[in-house]
């Protein structure tokens, strides 16, 4: 099966970099891949999948199912893209201002699609590949969606697969984080309120700019002094927003933020910790404050006995040593609404064959060494099969 694979998405390189091509120049933001599923669907009826059609707005499932009873493998791709400008003078370049896939999520696509066709040319005999083209990953949680509008159900699925192309592994490599590793991606808002005045006499007023700037010192140590330091966290404030002129006191003060922890068992304490510093901040200073936390997309957690799995299926495509152990990310990304439910893996697929395409993600010059694309479709179909068949 190994060599068959492989050389079934060798044969199919030229489609897949067509297909990314094609998606790359037409890029949709979340909730908006209208043309994009369309693309997928027309490419998936010329097999032999069971379409379902939409879920969560503008995604589709693709079902394979066996000959018989058997585990089933689901295979993820998200679609959406990013609201940046491309800056690039490729042919097939983005042709709508201002959005671009500029993350790689035309290459998933392309990927999962060349896997669909590998897929459809080996019929399981056992078991069941369901294929999840998800939309809205970029902060939007398309994936919760698809979650609870019952993309792992019906069949039920077993197990997860996913990746991601990256600038940071070099083509014909992989790498993984075992456990948990992207982290989960909370924000905040405070509001600090004080009394306005003019500037030449703040005895008469309360300076909410004065307490914001020893909020914004303080808070940093709710990281470094509450928190075990062997723990991944990061507090950063983004955005302050408050003030008029220079000779007046403003009566308030807004300040935006993100928290980033691995472990989502330490949300609590971020909280509880950030709630205290900034009451007696402000009551020490005189003001009063509102304080908004919000959960946000979870943290991945690679299930460790599924790894080596996804070593062992990779081995068979790219040879040995080529799935690299690496540190968590504290990026965030809503595969982790999967993983939160079953067991999942989740990889990085590298992509960097050169200083062209070793822009990072989210860069306006972004952009993939197509002679990976090949690899990631075979990835995912031979991981499929040897769970199916070992389980």
């Amino acid at each position: 099966m190994q060599e068959g694979i492989l050389s079934k998405a060798a044969a199919l390189k030229e489609d897949i970099i067509t297909w990314r091509r094609h998606l790359h120049q037409y890029p949709e933001l979340s909730f908006e891949e209208v043309e994009t599923v369309r693309f997928v669907k027309e490419k998936l009826e010329q097999l032999n999948f069971d379409i379902e059609y939409p879920i969560a707005k503008t995604g589709l499932i693709a079902t394979l199912k066996g000959e018989s009873e058997g585990p089933t493998v689901a295979l993820r791709a998200d679609m959406d893209a990013l609201p940046i400008q491309e800056e690039s003078n490729l042919p097939y370049k983005s042709s709508v201002d201002g959005v671009g896939h500029l993350c790689g999520h035309d290459a998933h696509t392309a990927i999962l699609l060349g896997a669909a066709h590998i897929l459809s040319q080996n019929p399981l005999k056992k078991g069941n590949i369901k294929l999840l083209f998800q939309p809205a990953e970029e902060g939007y949680g398309g994936a919760e969606v698809m979650v609870n509008e019952g993309a792992l159900q019906n069949p039920a699925v077993d197990v997860i697969a996913g990746l991601h192309v990256h600038p940071t592994v070099k083509t014909g490599e992989t790498s993984i984080t075992e456990g948990y590793a992207t982290a989960c991606a909370d924000s905040f808002d405070i509001k600090i309120i004080g009394k306005g005045g003019h500037a030449a006499h703040p005895h008469l007023s309360i300076d909410p700019i004065a307490i914001a700037s020893t909020v914004i010192a303080s808070l940093q140590q709710v990281v470094s002094r509450n928190v075990d330091p062997l723990e991944n966290i990061v507090l950063t404030i983004g955005k302050i927003n408050g003030g008029f002129a220079r000779n007046v006191i403003a009566p308030e003060v807004a300040l935006e933020g993100t928290v980033r922890l691995l472990n989502p068992n330490l949300r609590p304490l971020v909280k509880e910790k950030m709630d205290e510093y900034l009451k007696g901040i402000t009551e020490g200073m005189g003001g009063t404050y509102e304080f908004t936390y919000t959960d946000g997309i979870p943290s991945v957690y690679n299930e460790p006995t599924l790894i080596p799995d996804l070593h062992h299926s990779i081995d068979k495509v790219l040879g040995e040593n080529q799935l690299l152990k690496v540190k968590p990310s504290m990026g965030g990304e809503d595969f982790s609404y999967y993983t939160n439910k079953i067991p999942g893996v989740f990889f990085r697929l590298g992509t960097n064959g050169s200083e062209d395409t070793s822009y990072p993600n989210h860069h306006p010059k972004f952009n993939v060494d197509e002679d990976a694309l090949p690899y990631g479709s075979a990835i995912l179909a031979q991981f499929a099969y040897d769970y199916i068949e070992n389980h």
